[in-house]
């Protein structure tokens, strides 16, 4: 299994349409037959920060995740237009 750990910042006044795209993004990535899990948390006292979970059976999982249409259309199409991706990290549960 392969965990992705991604960190989002909504630029200023787009925080709603930010939101908007990740629940988009989670509706459809929760359904690839790879992925495990992929949940979007918002963080309490910075309501334009954005936490992204999520798991992967492997990384042929991972590789049609990013290849998927979604992806490309929310991820590396629109939200680039409105938020910046702070950090982004693979992991491997021990």
């Amino acid at each position: 299994m392969i965990v992705l750990a991604v960190t989002w910042k909504a630029k200023p006044g787009h925080e709603a349409e930010v939101a908007r795209l990740f629940a988009l993004q989670q509706k459809e990535s929760s359904k690839e037959a790879g992925c495990r899990m992929f949940v979007v948390h918002r963080h309490m006292s910075d309501p334009a920060r954005f936490f992204l979970y999520e798991q992967y059976d492997d990384q042929a999982a991972l590789d049609a995740h990013r290849a998927s249409s979604h992806f490309r259309k929310y991820v590396t199409g629109e939200l680039p237009k409105v938020a910046e991706r702070v950090e982004g990290e693979l992991y491997q549960p021990m």
